[in-house]
């Protein structure tokens, strides 16, 4: 005897609400960062693992074998494994693989951080985290301290990242310090999509390198602004930001450069 009517209309529903519950549960599973280079108050819940791929690509000038100037990517990747120690405090894990322009990609450290949430999310009139890491490279020792601040308005989030470093070249010497401040808007167009912009920068504190020499633009302030998009799906999100230089936008790059013109950094995560 066939289903009634009735009765298939019944399994729909049903069928339709447990889907929907299971999308509503992997979403909240997923920590997802609509931002890429500033990191969100949210952290993921305790006992959660997640993954995460960053590649970041910037177009830069080298000299080919025949000493002649041509264009080529300078690539970071990282692959971080993050753990939920706490519904407050995460701990991640990371391998750093990048390259000098115009050579291969390579293995260059590891890096240990945990990020904490001091309120939930309301509580306080903006809502504040702490991160600190640490970094072992092939070639210096590294501190990193952030702090984090955001403040939801709907379904738009602010943010900014107030990021700090120390490194110790070649294990040996004084602590050089740089300043990452980051930061920006998001709108939550649907669930699955979110737009927003951002803004970030580096520096070296002190810039001892003699003026109008490479080392010295390298160790200047340069910051960057662009559009930001992410997308999520479930237990998996990605998210992708381009970025234009904002400083010296008329001097030409030239070998030797760290900072091009033009930045892109993607992220791709999957929650386990």
């Amino acid at each position: 005897m066939s289903p009634s009517p009735r009765r298939l209309l019944r399994s729909a529903v049903s069928l339709g609400c447990c889907s929907t519950l299971a999308l509503v549960a992997s979403r909240a599973a997923a920590n997802p960062r609509p931002l890429p280079f500033s990191y969100p108050y949210e952290t993921i819940p305790a006992d959660e693992i997640e993954i995460e791929q960053y590649i970041d690509v910037t177009p830069v000038r080298v000299l080919d074998a025949a000493g002649e100037k041509v264009w080529d990517q300078q690539y970071l990747l990282q692959t971080e494994l993050e753990y939920g120690l706490s519904d407050r405090l995460e701990l991640g894990l990371y391998m750093v693989f990048e390259n000098e322009a115009g050579g291969p990609l390579a293995f260059d450290g590891l890096k240990q951080r945990l990020r904490l949430r001091l309120a939930e999310q309301g509580d306080w009139p903006v809502d504040v985290a702490l991160y600190g890491e640490l970094a072992e490279f092939h070639d210096e020792f590294e501190f990193e301290e952030k702090l984090i601040l955001a403040r939801r308005f709907g379904t738009w989030r602010a943010m900014a990242n107030l990021w700090f470093e120390q490194s110790l070249e070649h294990y040996e010497g004084e602590l050089e310090a740089r300043f990452h401040p980051t930061g920006g808007i998001t709108n939550e167009i649907t669930p699955s999509f979110h737009l927003g912009v951002e803004y970030w920068g580096v520096t070296k504190f002190e810039n001892d390198a003699p003026r109008d020499t490479i080392a010295h633009f390298n160790d200047n302030y340069h910051h960057y602004v662009g559009p930001a998009v992410m997308l999520q799906f479930g237990k998996l999100w990605w998210t992708t930001g381009a970025y234009l230089r904002l400083d010296q936008m008329d001097r030409a790059s030239v070998p030797g450069d760290v900072y091009g013109h033009a930045w892109v950094r993607t992220v791709v995560a999957l929650s386990l």
